[in-house]
């Protein structure tokens, strides 16, 4: 495949700023432990940048903090089905595919089933995970079967298994579990789904986005309901960082059905750099940077060239047949109101979360105040205090909630 390393742009970029006394920054918001270190390196001295990386752990939260005024990102990097919703709230532009021809030049097209947006009008694919079980093999309870999502309700693994802390990915499983599409708007099934995911609460011991990796890797949970990306990770282990690899862990796909997220590359509306942000998403789709990111994440981005240059081995670690695909549900976009059925779902599955949360000691409820935002004046200080004995309260227009 031909790579396009826009030499001239770069050059042009150096004369840009050159005389600047500080190097010219471009800002990226997105997952952690997801770009290349050797990758973010090779890019900074090509375009005498520095590449600075904010991250987030689910979609909903860095959804929140941009409709809330979060500003001063070039590139951010959503799941493909809120790309629509962030084009509609005006939050990103339209793509220029002529700053950045490496993209269309080296897709892979094996990929586009996998994404709601194969034209690119918005979004740059940058990885695919599935979601499943990251687990320890020998806690794998006898005649428990891991590639099901029924093994959440085993007795043998109670207090040992966490879910993620998302709401798509924990509703999502509840519904394929019962036969239904993992994006199902339908009140019935959604009912269904809350109804499963409750009956797997008794053995959750937490809701958890991060943690999950190092703690199955330490034991303190056996099954950790993860990403393919994260548990490869520690599966394969970084030599460099001096983790050996772990035979003993597993990684394990639903057989009822498991969510494929792609993230994406966008350009943020308002971004301050972006020429800067073209550069960037070109530099990726380089078949030589895609290998190196792909090797770092774990996880397969659609980038012809780069997979195949992968050995053998991680390509076959990393890239799933087409059989394994056919159980795969993309996460797909909701309308106003079937989010609005989820929210309400997810605030049935997590009430058993806010109850134990009211045993915080006052030194960790002081604490938590001190990171929060309130109105000024006595409207700020009736809604601390309440705040205090009551974890949700109304103030006048200020709404205070502890989940």
């Amino acid at each position: 495949m031909k790579t396009l390393r826009l030499s001239a742009l770069a050059a042009a970029a150096a004369l840009a700023f050159a005389g600047c006394d500080s190097k010219p920054e471009l800002h990226i918001y997105t997952w952690s432990d997801y770009i290349s270190p050797e990758v973010i390196e090779g890019f900074e001295a090509e375009y005498g940048c520095k590449v600075v990386v904010d991250t987030f752990d689910s979609n909903e939260t860095m959804y929140a903090k941009l409709k809330a005024g979060g500003k001063g990102y070039d590139i951010i990097m959503p799941s493909s089905y809120l790309v629509a919703t962030m084009a509609k709230e005006d939050l990103i532009v339209k793509l220029d595919h002529s700053k950045m021809p490496n993209v269309k030049a080296n897709f892979d097209p094996r990929f586009a089933s996998q994404i709601l947006d194969a034209s690119l009008t918005y979004n740059v694919p940058y990885a695919v995970t599935y979601t499943g079980f990251m687990y320890l093999k020998d806690k794998v309870p006898e005649g428990a079967d891991v590639n099901s999502w029924t093994i959440l309700e085993n007795p043998a693994v109670k207090g040992k298994v966490t879910l993620l802390d998302d709401i798509r990915e924990v509703i999502g499983a509840g519904l394929m579990v019962n036969g239904f599409s993992g994006s199902s708007s339908n009140p019935a099934e959604i009912e269904k789904a809350v109804e499963t995911v409750l009956k797997w609460r008794a053995n959750i011991r937490k809701f958890d986005a991060e943690s999950y990796k190092t703690e199955v890797a330490s034991g303190a949970t056996w099954i950790g309901h993860g990403y393919s990306t994260d548990t490869t990770q520690v599966i394969v282990g970084d030599e460099e960082e001096g983790l050996a690899p772990r035979e003993d862990i597993g990684f394990a796909l639903p057989k009822e059905g498991f969510s494929i997220a792609f993230d994406e590359m966008v350009l943020a509306k308002d971004a301050p750099n972006p020429d800067l942000a073209y550069a960037f998403m070109n530099y990726v789709y380089d078949g030589e940077n895609a290998k190196v990111n792909m090797e770092y994440i774990m996880g397969p981005s659609p980038v012809k060239p780069g997979i195949d240059a992968l050995d053998e081995d991680y390509r076959n670690l990393l890239v799933l047949d087409d059989e394994t695909i056919k159980h795969g549900h993309v996460i797909k976009p909701l309308d106003d109101a079937a989010m609005e059925l989820y929210n309400k779902a997810w605030d049935k599955i997590k009430a058993t979360e806010v109850r134990k949360s009211r045993i915080l000691s006052p030194s960790k409820v002081a604490a938590w105040l001190e990171t929060q935002s309130f109105p000024t004046g006595a409207e700020g200080r009736l809604a601390r205090g309440l705040l205090i004995g009551d974890w949700r309260v109304s103030a006048t227009s200020a709404r205070c909630a502890l989940i």
